[in-house]
């Protein structure tokens, strides 16, 4: 089972769903949610280690 995996396993327990709002709701899609754990300019990195482009920078800023 991947770290993704095992972390959404953890938040179903604690939040409706897994993911804070209904339209990420991976019931309906089916799949793991990514957590992230990093951010590097237009880069961030998920809990197993998998690194992809920011498209979506616009949404908010990376600390």
């Amino acid at each position: 089972m991947s770290k993704s995996e095992q972390l959404f396993e953890k938040a179903q327990k604690v939040i409706p769903g897994g993911v804070n709002s209904p339209v990420r709701a991976f019931k309906g899609v089916g799949g793991t949610p990514v957590f992230i754990e990093k951010a590097e300019g237009a880069y961030i990195t998920d809990s197993d280690g998998k690194r992809y482009i920011d498209y979506v920078g616009s949404w908010a800023r990376w600390y």
